[in-house]
């Protein structure tokens, strides 16, 4: 009776779902691509609504004024209102027919070259040292980094104290030890050393952050495999840690660059360019045109000169790295 009843039971459930309508698959995709349309939507708005504030300000303090510079190099736009109408690329004529223009170009050149090798090699040298396990390491890491947290204000007024030819320490200790004194900020010939070393002690810190955490991202089963072999630290360094800071050290030279070429802050606070215009860099020379000489027009086609030679050393910096990881 039991397996007479059960096959009654399932009779009728057939016969009652062959009197219901078959469901269309198409009609469930197309009802839950019409659900999930509006929430897309709304994510993108949210989405949006999350980037405004930061696309607002790169729009407002980025694009905006880079716009506006370039159409104010195009004019004779000056602080006086004098003449304010497009002159065409006359700005760019004058500025590569300038001396002024290209002496000061020249310092700052000459300054990236000479503060760029000591910048990553002293920073090399001082990440090696931390790394093969200095007592104190805190203390070692503290000091190379703390520097770099001051001010180019506290940095400068400190290196012109030192830098004095009277009473400055630097020289004090020349004339203990027999040595003639020095006019590290007023001799043509050494000035610019002297804003370098004071660079080197201000900024040699973020260099050396940067090759200490890639030592110590080197597997060391490396160095582990080499003892093995026979090879001394000098050979592990040579052939193990420098070729495996290749990525890190082209980073490190493209960021130094960048930053030296932008130098204005200690030239200015130490030497105001001088002497004779011995240490005057071009982002100096472009301040005193656009406010002191009153000539913004002029001064903003000399920095729009300025920006290409910048944008030519980072895409030769760029396709240099892209060829060496191929």
């Amino acid at each position: 009776m039991s397996s007479l009843a059960t096959s009654q039971d399932a009779e009728r459930e057939a016969s009652s779902l062959r009197g219901q309508p078959r469901r269309n698959p198409s009609r469930n995709n197309a009802t839950g691509s019409e659900t999930s349309s509006p929430r897309r939507t709304r994510d993108n708005l949210n989405g949006w609504g999350f980037a405004a504030p930061f696309l607002a300000f790169f729009l407002v303090f980025l694009v905006w004024p880079l716009l506006y510079g370039l159409y104010m190099s195009l004019t004779g736009k000056s602080l006086t209102g004098a003449n304010d109408s497009l002159i065409g690329l006359a700005n760019y004529a004058e500025a590569l027919a300038d001396a002024d223009m290209w002496h000061s170009l020249g310092n700052t050149l000459y300054f990236t070259v000479i503060s760029t090798v000591p910048l990553v090699l002293v920073a090399l040298v001082m990440a090696a040292l931390v790394n093969v396990g200095l007592p104190a390491q805190w203390l070692w890491r503290l000091s190379y980094f703390a520097p770099y947290l001051l001010a180019s204000t506290v940095v400068s007024l400190f290196f012109s104290w030192m830098y004095n030819p009277q009473l400055g320490l630097i020289n004090d200790s020349l004339a203990k030890i027999g040595l003639p004194k020095v006019a590290w900020l007023n001799d043509p010939n050494v000035a610019m050393w002297a804003i370098v070393i004071a660079t080197l002690w201000w900024t040699v810190g973020f260099n050396f952050l940067l090759y200490l955490a890639a030592m110590q991202n080197i597997p060391a089963q490396h160095y582990e495999a080499a003892s093995l072999d026979g090879a001394g630290a000098w050979r592990q360094f040579f052939s193990i840690t420098l070729p495996q800071l290749t990525p890190t050290t082209v980073m490190i030279v493209l960021l130094q660059i960048l930053a030296s070429l932008k130098i204005f802050d200690q030239v200015y606070q130490m030497t105001a360019g001088g002497p004779a215009g011995s240490t005057r860099p071009v982002v100096q020379y472009i301040f005193e045109t656009g406010f002191t000489g009153y000539r913004l027009g002029y001064s903003a086609a000399i920095s729009y000169i300025f920006f290409g030679l910048i944008v030519a050393v980072s895409v030769m910096q760029f396709f240099i790295t892209r060829r060496r990881s191929a």
